[in-house]
């Protein structure tokens, strides 16, 4: 993913030789996409879920490649208890990385100039 438009910083290092770094809504879908697959039961979902999203969020810090190469790996490699735990830090990494209803007037024209506006006839939806 290229830098966020509006996060302060995109990835966080573990401190370990690996990071966790923020997902683009498309890899987002994908996860849960993934997941979907994985998953044989609502009872697996949220684990399936959590170690599909980490397949695309944990990296290697010197190179930025990808630790795993989908969640399946993921569930091979990590135990349950890891991967609530860093599915929990990037949960909160995201979370800080947000923007909040506290945008100052100057982040929010950066918003706005970096949002483009949809094409539209002009007809209001009535033609």
């Amino acid at each position: 993913m290229a830098v966020s438009i509006l996060a302060g910083k995109d990835r966080i290092s573990l401190g370990n030789g690996f990071d966790l770094r923020l997902l683009s809504a498309l890899e987002v879908l994908q996860a849960r996409r993934e997941s979907g697959e994985l998953a044989a039961g609502e009872g697996e979902r949220a684990l399936c879920s959590n170690a599909c999203l980490l397949a695309r969020a944990l990296e290697k810090t010197e190179d930025k490649t990808p630790v795993f190469s989908g969640g399946q790996e993921v569930l091979a490699g990590l135990t349950v208890e890891e991967i609530a735990a860093l599915a929990g830090r990037w949960s909160a990494f995201s979370r800080e990385s947000g923007p909040g209803l506290d945008l100052s007037p100057e982040e929010l024209e950066k918003v706005k100039k970096n949002s483009g506006a949809t094409p539209g006839s002009g007809c209001a939806g009535v033609c």
